[in-house]
């Protein structure tokens, strides 16, 4: 069967409260966009804490200080200094921004925040190249009729990769007012995406959007997407909404376009989300595999439309018990609940999969036979972790775990040898043997700290959204540390 990987709708916040329960949830379909003007964030926020505009204002400032520090004598080292400690407290600004005030989790969810192009431009670019190292994935640049070329001045700006960029525009403001194909051959230089926000208050089953038929003779066999962002007007039902994304998803694959619902609630992102999806199940569910952070398979069960609402209205894992025939909320009986991080479906559109932290007071086991997964224990570093786990708490006297659990010194010192050792090593099985060393040190450092695999997972899903990069150079003196260390040990 030949892979035809359907659009799959996900939220924009353009009002509503961003970090209430019911609409942080909504993330769970693993990407989300954000006007930060107009929506507020309303819990996880101190009474006397500043408002979300506030906040967002506060980056914006910091940003604008950035760009007003001249770096471009390298000599000047005070000045280099004073704009990466701009730098550095607006990313923080703005890490605290999206996962607080929020309530976004962006080493998951792709966040796309909406930025004016005015404060794109007296930012000269940080505050976009701020965002993107805060966690977003995207960048959207607002365009008001009439501003393609300052739009584009303010891509140019940004220094930042096209594929982070996406032009958004009003449905029946023109985009392109003169010549398509030139006005088009500017945009597919500095944009990778394209967004029409769309009022509708009724289904359609053909689009017959002038929008839409120009992106799609224009960017023909360029690599240039399109996002539909649906606002609904009235009362529409449900089903209008499902028909309407059903059709926009088949316009579009998840290689050429997207679907976004303006402030949806959980029924209708679930459904509209249902829509997109397809089973040659007579009963109508979709096969789900169930997997952690790591994409460790934990086990196979079965969604519905209903489990998939469920799902998304408590960000936790629902799915549907055949054997029942009703929801099944993971851990209301056993207290192993589990916290949803996304939901995807497969090439196919046929199958789903969700990515859930594991819980459980007693263990954290996702099987009824109290394993972590229905296929037994797992092995490697996740053994190792769950081993570790169990001795930080019953670990034998006199054990090395014990010792190195109990010696803060001497776990310093064989992270430091180990991580030597494996630098010196050259063959194949010695790199291997060495870094299994250095392995198990770190996971006793991690397991004492109360830090997880999946937690490290988190921390590199987070930079591979960053656009600025260090240098990477060794610090002196942490090798000259580390050689004091060494030093000690050999006398």
């Amino acid at each position: 069967m030949a892979c035809v990987h359907h659009s799959l709708p996900y939220p924009t916040f353009l009002h509503a409260h961003t970090a209430t329960s019911a609409a942080r949830a909504l993330s769970g379909v693993g990407r989300v966009r954000i006007h930060p003007l107009t929506c507020p964030g309303a819990e996880g926020r101190s009474a006397d804490g500043p408002s979300p505009l506030v906040e967002y204002e506060r980056i914006v400032e910091r940003n604008v200080q950035q760009s007003r520090v001249d770096d471009s004598d390298k000599s000047n080292k005070e000045n280099a200094k004073l704009r990466k400690r701009y730098m550095k407290e607006g990313v923080a600004m703005a890490q605290r921004y999206l996962a607080q005030t929020l309530g976004l989790d962006v080493s998951v969810a792709s966040v796309e925040i909406v930025l004016s192009i005015d404060s794109v431009l007296k930012t000269d670019g940080c505050l976009a190249s701020c965002f993107l190292d805060a966690g977003c994935s995207h960048i959207v640049v607002r365009v008001k009729g009439g501003e393609v070329a300052k739009a584009l001045e303010a891509c140019d700006v940004t220094r930042v990769p096209r594929e982070r960029l996406i032009l958004q525009w009003k449905s029946g403001e023109r985009l392109f007012p003169e010549s398509v194909q030139s006005q088009m051959a500017a945009i597919e230089e500095r944009v990778g995406t394209l967004s029409i926000q769309h009022t509708t208050p009724v289904a359609s089953e053909k689009l017959e959007w002038e929008e839409l038929k120009t992106w799609k003779q224009s960017s023909k066999g360029k690599d240039l997407r399109c996002i539909v962002q649906l606002s609904f007007a009235g009362d529409v039902s449900i089903d209008d909404l499902s028909a309407t994304v059903q059709s926009i998803s088949k316009v579009f694959d998840e290689d050429t376009g997207a679907i976004s619902l303006v402030d949806p609630t959980a029924t209708q992102l679930g459904m509209s989300y249902a829509a997109c999806l397809k089973t040659d199940r007579a009963d109508g569910f979709y096969p789900t595999i169930v997997v952690t952070r790591s994409n460790e398979a934990l086990g196979l069960v079965y969604s519905s439309k209903e489990s998939i609402i469920a799902a998304l209205e408590c960000g936790r894992g629902v799915y549907w018990s055949r054997s029942r025939g009703g929801l099944w909320r993971k851990g209301d009986t056993s207290g192993r609940h589990q916290t949803l991080h996304k939901i995807d479906a497969d090439c196919d559109g046929d199958a789903l999969r969700f990515m859930v932290t594991q819980h459980g007071e007693d263990r954290k086991a996702f099987c009824h036979l109290d394993t972590l997964s229905c296929w037994g224990e797992p092995n490697g570093i996740r053994h190792l972790e769950q081993t570790l786990a169990r001795r930080l708490v019953d670990a034998p006297a006199g054990s090395y775990t014990k010792r190195l659990f109990d010696d803060d010194e001497l776990l310093r010192d064989k992270l430091v040898e180990e991580a030597q050792e494996l630098s010196e090593a050259e063959s194949r099985q010695h790199v291997a043997e060495e870094l299994a060393d250095v392995l198990y040190f770190a996971m006793v450092k991690a397991t004492k700290a109360g830090v997880s695999i999946d937690d490290a997972v988190v921390e590199l899903d987070k930079r591979s959204k960053k656009v600025t990069r260090r240098k990477g150079d060794s610090k002196a003196f942490r090798i000259e540390a580390g050689k004091q260390i060494l030093g000690e040990k050999k006398s």
